[in-house]
């Protein structure tokens, strides 16, 4: 039965992690499993990974064919290396205490070589923040200072211009008291300024109508003289 050693898929979406298991190649990624050798959580900063060197060492020796990231986490760890050792120990090449004492030396390299990674990774990461911490500290006060400008210069201007608003709000009143009169004047002239033209015409006929009662009365009288001048004359 072929066997692979592989990563299982868990965790929530977009936060996955990883568990390090031997399975059967005809299983499915998230399914059923032989043995669980470790886990591997990419999500932290550095990244974790545990995993059984010895039973990962003994599935190698017995055929097992890591996938790539596997076979990656496998020499991270040292699995590859202390396979190497092991068979130089067959081999006869060295001892087993040799072997042992130099995989211990290498796990103590790789010991000081990840502290000194993560160190430097975390020191870089504290000079980011400081750098963003001193860029924000910079860009406050001015902010403050014209937070505050914008503040107090409303009330300023409110304390300044209460008094204009106060008068020009007193203006307008006296104005249209003041005015209202006039307006009632005109609205009351106009008519008398109006009605005399319609009856200019009826005082005319009037004056005209009464002309000839006048040229009437004088020609009655001077005819009422002549009678009197014949009839004295006849005498």
């Amino acid at each position: 039965m072929p066997v692979k050693i592989r990563l299982q898929r868990r965790g929530r979406k977009k936060k996955p992690f990883y568990h390090i298991v031997v399975a059967d190649v005809r299983a499915p990624r998230d399914g059923k499993f032989i043995e669980k050798l470790g886990i591997y959580n990419p999500m932290t900063s550095p990244a974790t990974i545990e995993i059984d060197r010895e039973r990962a060492y003994e599935w190698l020796k017995n055929g097992a064919q890591p996938t790539d990231t596997a076979r990656a986490i496998l020499r991270f760890k040292g699995v590859l290396y202390l396979k190497h050792l092991k068979r130089g120990v067959a081999k006869g090449a060295f001892s087993e205490e040799e072997a042992d004492k130099l995989f211990a030396e290498w796990l103590a390299d790789k010991e000081t070589r990840v502290k000194a990674r993560i160190e430097e990774s975390t020191k870089k990461e504290q000079d980011k923040k400081r750098a963003i911490a001193t860029e924000k500290s910079k860009q406050i006060p001015i902010e403050d200072t014209v937070e505050e400008a914008s503040t107090e210069a409303p009330v300023e201007k409110a304390s300044t211009e209460t008094p204009a608003e106060e008068t020009t709000s007193k203006a307008p009143a006296e104005e249209v008291t003041s005015e209202a009169p006039v307006s009632e004047k005109a609205t009351s002239e106009t008519p008398a300024v109006e009605e005399p033209s319609p009856e200019a015409p009826e005082a005319k006929a009037t004056e005209t109508s009464e002309e000839p009662t006048v040229a009437e009365e004088s020609t009655e009288a001077n005819a009422e003289e002549k009678v009197e001048e014949s009839t004295s004359e006849e005498e």
